[in-house]
């Protein structure tokens, strides 16, 4: 799916990668919004080498997609996922990008404030919710869900489980097992993409997901699995337990418990 992002007067093209979960955006385009060079391809050419001699991982990991041109063809383009792009624009001397570098420096200076005071980052999140238009009620029980979801990652690596991909593999399962339905399959339901699943669920919804993760939690305490695999059949279990309280919902309420709201209707 693609589309074109407009920033002031000038048009950056974009490319939504679903497999990943990316957006991915046409380095060229920002290098020509942010420094109003007249040969932005050039400009890019001499930036990368530069950030190659510096060691930076940007221009050797910088993807490359099909981009439609002016000339309505397309072209192979170097592009940035949104990371990438932050980076970038670090090492870019611009009076445009010189706001991105102050927010850049801002969020750098208050997760090092949160890293020493973690009430800190419940607070501003709760600050964050609030500007969104959530009610008080919805963010109480989102702020329980991080915590119960803080528990459950804190076992996971206690059991030899590691971050990234095998905590996203182990949520799957959970979500699974309560939902019937994969974690991407419940986004494409709500029509998210790079938006957080549990930023957009109900209040049920919210609630079925932490009974199914404090379950897992505790099965996970009292049979003391190790690595993945072991893990993977907790986190099944813990699920089924909440999926079979969600079918209970369903059968007595007649409606089904997964919602196609997301975070716009629920506010």
């Amino acid at each position: 799916m693609t589309s074109i992002k407009l920033f002031e007067t000038h048009h950056v093209r974009s490319e939504w990668d679903a497999e990943r979960e990316l957006w991915y955006f046409s380095i060229v385009d920002v290098v020509k919004v942010l420094t109003d060079s007249p040969n932005p391809r050039t400009y890019w050419s001499v930036l990368k080498n530069r950030l190659k001699k510096e060691g930076s991982e940007l221009a050797t990991k910088c993807s490359q997609l099909k981009l439609k041109s002016v000339d309505g063809k397309n072209y192979l383009t170097d592009v940035a996922n949104t990371e990438q792009l932050l980076r970038l624009v670090q090492s870019i001397p611009s009076p445009k990008a010189e706001p991105f570098k102050q927010w850049l420096a801002r969020v750098g200076y208050e997760r090092i404030e949160e890293t020493d005071d973690p009430e800190l980052a419940f607070d501003r999140a709760m600050e964050t919710y609030l500007k969104k238009g959530y009610s008080k009620e919805w963010i109480n029980q989102r702020l329980k869900s991080i915590e119960v979801r803080k528990e459950l990652t804190d076992e996971w690596e206690d059991r030899g489980v590691q971050k990234g991909q095998e905590f996203a593999i182990l949520t799957d399962e959970i979500t699974k097992a309560w939902s019937g339905l994969s974690t991407r399959q419940y986004k494409q339901v709500k029509g998210l993409k790079t938006e957080g699943l549990r930023d957009n669920m109900t209040n049920l919804e919210l609630v079925l997901n932490m009974l199914a993760e404090a379950t897992t939690t505790e099965i996970s305490r009292e049979k003391q699995p190790i690595g993945l695999e072991q893990n993977r059949r907790i986190a099944k279990q813990g699920g089924t337990i909440a999926g079979n309280t969600r079918k209970e919902i369903e059968l007595k309420t007649g409606k089904p418990v997964v919602s196609t709201k997301n975070a716009k209707q629920l506010k």
